[in-house]
């Protein structure tokens, strides 16, 4: 019996240490292993899972530390008598009947599960052409610098800040880097409680809606634009405005004015990657103050601008405290880093800070530390280099092979910095159709309709990412996907 559940199925990228003494707490903790019993010694185990016995006895020990096993002299170890699990644990009452079983669905007062969504598969690393936007290349993530980061948050001198619950507040290094650090280079000056973490655009956008929207707020987007906002205001039954967008970013005119708020992207407008006109700011800016519209400034990509002289934040111009900036370190550091921030007026930051104590407090203090540490030693400006270089490659790759194989699919230029290009099937083309073709020949791309709020959304559009994908693969995955497009023409 024994065998049977030692069996493991090793996982070369982790420490055959972690992986066995895992697997034996779990078997000790779901009551598997029985304690009258004694465990298979350190040679044979060792020899049932072709490890060292080095490496066993190490796992015994520290779990004898931990209180989950004892030693007993001749007779060898045994799970402690604190984890023997009586058969009432663990038990549940499986309802059969389905009369006495709730209706969930009648229950729901909202359905965020119906909205539409971009769909991003969780296999997408197996995808030999992943031009997917939003992930990264993991393998030029500097792992060392950040496991030293790790190490020095929890050492004496740091760990103190960030076991203790903050409540409501933040890091308070974190928010010193920000401040001096990565806001001066969007042109934005601001004073520690004007600055707020969140765990996220998205996070930073729920927020907001759930502090400012209800049925009699207006709020303009992008169309097309960020699907996220659109769902996310459409919870809280804001009245939406779409407001078109063109080469130049969206379009400024007399439909914003009756707006209470207006969510746009104006470093690279998503999904364009249209770069708001140096006119269009000045617009927006004049027409907030007059019409008393509060600017909501996404600049998510800020910190992976490949342009030598990217336009500041419309916050860096903002005289009446009416733009609330948004940023984002998932997309500079890591995708599944979670961590945003948001810049504002005291006022509103103060009353974000105790909406966000009843959701979740604040965001974990550790990590918080952690990417403190990373800006403080320098390790961040170093990736960003780095990343921008390879990233500024790229996207010359990606300009030069759409020139090559598809040059009729351009919809303007590809010279901006953004990590993706916005692509235009020829008409009658639909782009979910392609994608489902393209994913068989192992080639990731995303359709576009998802992105237009309008009920019946154009189908010929669709956007590539480039950040993830491996330089070497641009030529051939674009050759791929013409190969994939001649089969719909």
């Amino acid at each position: 019996m024994l065998e049977h559940y030692l069996h493991i199925e090793f996982d070369p990228e982790r420490t055959l240490q972690d992986q066995v003494r895992e697997h034996l707490v779990d078997l000790i903790l779901s009551g598997c292993l029985p304690v009258d019993k004694a465990l298979p010694s350190s040679r044979r185990l060792a020899s049932m899972l072709g490890i060292s016995r080095n490496t066993v006895v190490l796992i015994y020990e520290s779990l004898v530390d931990n209180g989950f096993i004892e030693s007993r002299p001749r007779k060898g170890y045994f799970v402690t008598n604190t984890y023997q699990v009586s058969e009432a644990i663990g038990t549940k009452t499986v309802h059969t009947d389905s009369s006495t079983s709730l209706n969930w669905h009648q229950r729901f007062k909202k359905h965020p599960s119906d909205q539409p969504n971009i769909v991003k598969p969780n296999n997408w690393l197996g995808f030999e052409y992943p031009f997917i936007y939003g992930q990264v290349q993991h393998e030029f993530f500097p792992l060392e610098q950040w496991r030293d980061c790790a190490r020095k948050s929890m050492s004496g001198r740091w760990n103190k800040y960030w076991i203790n619950d903050l409540v409501d507040s933040d890091d308070p290094m974190l928010i010193e880097q920000l401040r001096t650090r990565l806001l001066p280079r969007r042109g934005i000056y601001a004073e520690p409680n004007e600055i707020i973490i969140t765990i996220g655009t998205q996070n930073s956008l729920y927020l907001l809606a759930n502090l400012l929207c209800n049925r009699d707020t207006r709020v303009g987007l992008e169309d097309p634009g960020f699907r996220d906002a659109h769902n996310i205001f459409a919870q809280f039954d804001t009245d939406l405005h779409l407001q078109p967008v063109d080469e130049d970013g969206i379009i400024v005119d007399e439909r914003l004015q009756a707006c209470d708020y207006l969510y746009v992207t104006p470093s690279h407008q998503v999904p364009t990657g249209a770069e708001l006109s140096e006119e269009r700011r000045q617009a927006l800016l004049e027409m907030s103050s007059a019409h008393d519209v509060v600017i909501i400034e996404d600049d998510y990509d800020a910190e992976i601008n490949m342009q030598k002289t990217p336009k500041p934040a419309l916050k860096a111009r903002d005289t009446e405290n009416r733009v609330i900036y948004i940023g984002s370190m998932s997309k500079s550091i890591s995708p599944g880093l979670r961590m945003g921030f948001m810049v504002a007026d005291e006022e509103l930051i103060s009353e974000i800070r105790s909406l966000r104590r009843l959701m979740y407090r604040h965001p974990p203090v550790n990590n918080q530390r952690q990417v403190a540490l990373f800006l403080s030693l320098g390790y961040y400006d170093t990736y960003l280099r780095k990343i921008r270089e390879l990233n500024a490659s790229k996207l010359e790759r990606m300009a030069s092979a759409i020139d090559r194989h598809l040059p009729e699919m351009k919809t303007t230029e590809i010279t901006s910095g953004a990590t993706s290009v916005w692509l235009s099937a020829p008409p009658g083309v639909d782009t979910e159709a392609v994608s489902w073709a393209a994913a068989k020949n192992s080639i990731l791309i995303e359709p576009g309709a998802v992105h237009f709020s309008q009920p019946e959304p154009p189908n010929h559009y669709f956007r590539l990412g480039f950040s993830a994908i491996a330089n070497h693969k641009i030529e051939p995955g674009i050759q791929a996907l013409k190969r994939t497009f001649d089969a719909f023409l």
